[in-house]
């Protein structure tokens, strides 16, 4: 499994508990030494962070691409690095936060599967970081299975449809827009999740979404936990009733709060490029329905 920094810098020691980890679960991690390298936030200048890519995607012997973080800079690596690499070496990889910008150009661009999900230094170095049984499924070739989104996913509207799951953090997916890279949703099961941003603010990129014609054709529409995404004063309105004023009215299934990304714990690994049903109801439950691996 090659390790990869796209984005921030990152600490030794937590890249190493993370390792840990992941030789605990039976794989062989391996990294580049560059990838502590530092500049200004980043885990290196781009010309690095672009060579290490393109040769965790050469390399024969790794067959499976896990970014460290995420932070800032993956969109750096999209005027890069080679189209070329990545299509004749498509592999299982990794991420979620400002990796979605990679996941979701090379799952446009580059036709292969990729994976919203946990992070070396961020989930695999915490106890209870990874839901081990959606990250066996989804990188271990199982051709149906069912998604646990945890108690705290309800109904925002309710509805049973079928579609390719896609998507990623909301901050990332609005960036595309207006570049050679903007997100493709239609016929998709949407996933959106951020951290940290204000209700008015998820307000405003779901907007941008509406305006850009982004919900179009969206078959379902699945929110993350969203986490710390509140005012700091107490106000007297949900972020549940901003995105139901936002997307209720689509006439499609919504659902809130499935435990992908930004999460405190059990971060579930989404494949992203299958085709997937959200049955959204007395309980939310999402099923994959296809292998997203050979």
């Amino acid at each position: 499994m090659g390790i990869v920094a796209p984005a921030s810098n990152i600490s030794r020691e937590r890249l190493e508990q993370g390792c840990v980890a992941l030789r605990q679960l039976g794989y062989r991690p391996v990294y580049l030494e560059s990838i502590l390298e530092r500049d200004l936030y980043f885990a290196g200048n781009v010309e690095r962070r672009v060579q290490e890519m393109e040769e965790m995607f050469r390399r024969d012997e790794v067959r499976a691409i896990l970014c460290a973080r995420g932070g800032y800079g993956a969109n750096y690596l999209l005027e890069r690095i080679s189209p070329l690499v990545v299509v004749t070496h498509p592999k299982i990889f990794v991420g979620y936060s400002d990796v979605t910008t990679l996941l979701t150009c090379f799952c446009d661009s580059a036709g292969f599967v990729t994976f919203h999900g946990p992070m070396v230094t961020t989930d695999f170095a915490e106890p209870d970081g990874v839901d081990l049984d959606s990250w066996h499924a989804a990188t271990g070739g199982a051709s149906e299975w069912e998604i646990n989104p945890g108690p705290e996913a309800k109904s925002l509207v309710d509805g049973e449809a079928e579609g390719v799951l896609y998507g990623g953090c909301l901050s990332m997916l609005v960036a595309s827009l207006g570049t050679p890279h903007e997100i493709r949703t239609e016929g998709s099961i949407l996933f959106l999740e951020d951290v940290a941003a204000k209700p008015f603010q998820i307000d405003r990129m779901l907007m941008q979404l509406h305006f850009s014609g982004k919900f179009r054709g969206v078959r379902a529409i699945v929110f993350g936990e969203m986490m710390n995404c509140q005012q700091a004063a107490s106000p007297d309105y949900t972020l549940e009733e901003v995105a139901t004023r936002l997307v209720g009215n689509l006439g499609i299934p919504v659902a809130y709060g499935l435990r992908s990304g930004h999460v405190p714990r059990g971060n579930i690994t989404l494949p992203l490029g299958v085709r997937a049903r959200l049955q959204s109801g007395s309980e939310v439950k999402v099923t994959v329905l296809e292998a997203a691996t050979r």
